[in-house]
C-alpha cells in the first residue's frame, strides 16, 4: 500500500500541533495584555510576547492577540486562567491550568478527560497546597566558563536556589521574587530563556503498575492535546522502564498502512 495516508496524518498533526501552539500563546497574550499594552510596563505581556516570537507565532496573530485582551476587539470573549485540581490513577495528583475564554467549553472537557482515565475531582487546594508548592522557575542558559560568574551574581538575587547542568541553570524564587531575579540577572548578562511561576511537586506517588502507568500516560497525552490547556504538573513517580514498556505498547496499537 502507499503511504500516502500515513503522511496526510502526520501533516494534519503536525498542522494541529502548530495551531494549539499558536492558540495557546495568543491566549497568554491577551491575557497579559489585560494589564495594559505597554511593554514597558507590563512585564507579563513583555514575557509573553518573548516567548510567543520564540515559537514562532506570526506577528498578526500576536498583534490580534494584543487587541483582544486590550479590549479593542469589542466581539472577542475575554480570556481568563483557570486551574484544575484532580486526583488521578493510583492517587497521583494532577494540576491543570487552563486558558479559556469559554468556561462552559473547558470544565465539561477537563471532567471527560479524567473520568475517562478514572480521575476524580479534589476540593480546591487540596492537591496544590499538600502535594506541590507554587514557585517562580527560571531558566537560564549558562556557558562553562560563566558557571562561577552566575554563582556569584545568583547570591545577590532574592533566589531561593538553583541548579546547574552542562549549560543551563535553573532557579527557584518565591511568587514575589520572579521579577526582580530576572531583572538582576539580565542586567549581569544573563538573560533568563524562560521565568515562569509553576507548581513543583513536593512529593511523590510511585506508580510501578503497569494499567495505572498506561491510565496516566493516556491521561496526560489527552490533557496536552487540549486546546484550552496550557501546563500539566504531576506528582508520579515512573520509572524510565516502566514509561518505556507504556510507550512501546501505546505505538505498537497505532494504526499503520
Amino acid at each position: 500500500m502507499g503511504r500516502g495516508p500515513v503522511i496526510q496524518q502526520k501533516k494534519e498533526a503536525a498542522a494541529n500541533a502548530r495551531g494549539k501552539i499558536y492558540g495557546i500563546h495568543s491566549k497568554l497574550i491577551a491575557l497579559a495584555a489585560q494589564g495594559g499594552t505597554d511593554e514597558a510596563l507590563n512585564p507579563a505581556l513583555a514575557n509573553a510576547i518573548v516567548g510567543a516570537k520564540k515559537a514562532s507565532v506570526p506577528t498578526d496573530i500576536i498583534e490580534r492577540a494584543i487587541r483582544r485582551g486590550s479590549g479593542q476587539e469589542k466581539d472577542a470573549s475575554a480570556v481568563e486562567a483557570v486551574i484544575y485540581e484532580w486526583y488521578g490513577p493510583g492517587g497521583v495528583g494532577v494540576i491543570v491550568r487552563a486558558l479559556t475564554d469559554n468556561r462552559n467549553r473547558t470544565a465539561p472537557n477537563m471532567r471527560h478527560i479524567f473520568s475517562a482515565y478514572g480521575g476524580s475531582l479534589g476540593e480546591t487546594w487540596s492537591v496544590s497546597n499538600f502535594l506541590f508548592s507554587y514557585n517562580g522557575v527560571i531558566e537560564v542558559d549558562v556557558a562553562q566558563s560563566e558557571r562561577e560568574r552566575f554563582e556569584e551574581t545568583i547570591l545577590e538575587t532574592e533566589a531561593e536556589d538553583y541548579t546547574i547542568a552542562w549549560e543551563s541553570a535553573t532557579v527557584l524564587t518565591d511568587r514575589g521574587g520572579l521579577h526582580a531575579t530576572c531583572e538582576k540577572l539580565a542586567r549581569a548578562g544573563f538573560s533568563p530563556r524562560s521565568a515562569n511561576l509553576e507548581y513543583r511537586a513536593t512529593s511523590y506517588v510511585e506508580v510501578t503498575d503497569f494499567d495505572k502507568a498506561l491510565k496516566i500516560y493516556k491521561m496526560l497525552e489527552a490533557l496536552v492535546e487540549d486546546e484550552d490547556v496550557e501546563k500539566v504538573w504531576n506528582n508520579a513517580d515512573v520509572s524510565d522502564t516502566l514509561w518505556h514498556e507504556v510507550e512501546t505498547f501505546i505505538e505498537s496499537k497505532k494504526f499503520r498502512t
